[in-house]
């Protein structure tokens, strides 16, 4: 009975969560623009939406945007991790406190002070001032999730690879960077996915001529939503499935190959 009751309570949670992105991915396909009537098959709005120069505009600067301020971000964040993983116990909880201000603080609040920096600046609005915001708040993820990896490693691990006779660049890229690649590669998705979904502090951030999707979609709010935002929606969903679904393979592979007792030898 109980459990019969588990698997029912988590049927219900998958519904939740998953019912609303089955309907969008329907009415993608629905002929009638009304949410309420059903008008048949037709894969018009996926023919519109390649078609449609505004929604494409967005979706590129979207991408681009997510992309360089992920790369960035990793770089920044794997470095502050490591910083802060060599300072001691009380100066690194102080910085931790003030790195997870920016996932703790209101994003109104966020968008606000960096638009009144770039203004005290005299920095334009528009795609670089974009791109910093979505760095500013992509670092602290990314600490966050190099930071466990490193206190999982052995501290003399780069001792010995020294003794070994690497440099400390060669250390750190062929012993340490190989251990801590999952936290980096975590951090990444996390600062990508915060990127692409982000609206307030890009709303606050970017300027005229230079729109995310999150602004084009809710400047089509007002007025309506179009069906081609469903069909875009369920092309987005379908690529990051995809992708959930090679990197679960991919690791299924690997721990399939890996014995037991196998260990790694850097050199």
């Amino acid at each position: 009975m109980k459990k019969a009751l588990r698997r029912a309570y988590i049927a219900l949670i998958m519904a939740f969560l998953y019912a609303p992105i089955v309907l969008l991915i329907l009415y993608s396909f629905n002929d009638s623009k009304s949410r309420a009537v059903w008008g048949g098959f037709t894969l018009r709005w996926y023919q519109e939406l390649f078609s449609d120069t505004a929604i494409l505009s967005a979706l590129g600067t979207t991408l681009t945007v997510g992309l360089l301020s992920a790369v960035i971000s990793t770089v920044l964040g794997t470095a502050g991790a490591i910083a802060l993983f060599q300072l001691r116990r009380r100066p690194r909880h102080a910085l931790l406190s003030v790195i997870n201000l920016p996932m703790l603080n209101s994003e109104v609040v966020t968008g606000v002070s960096l638009m009144l920096l770039f203004a005290m600046a005299h920095v334009q609005l528009g795609y670089v001032t974009l791109l910093l915001a979505h760095v500013g708040f992509g670092v602290p993820y990314v600490v966050l999730s190099v930071l466990p990896k490193l206190r999982q490693l052995d501290p003399h691990l780069a001792e010995a690879a020294q003794d070994l006779g690497a440099t400390p660049l060669q250390g750190f890229l062929r012993v340490i960077l190989p251990d801590i690649m999952p936290g980096v590669f975590s951090g990444f998705l996390m600062a990508l996915t915060m990127s692409i979904d982000d609206f307030v502090i890009s709303f606050f951030t970017t300027g005229s001529g230079v729109s995310n999707l999150s602004i084009t979609i809710y400047t089509m709010a007002k007025r309506g939503i179009s069906p081609k935002i469903n069909a875009l929606s369920t092309l987005i969903f379908l690529c990051v499935f995809a992708l959930l679904i090679g990197l679960n393979l991919r690791d299924f592979k690997r721990g399939g190959r890996k014995k037991p007792d196998e260990v790694r030898i850097p050199y």
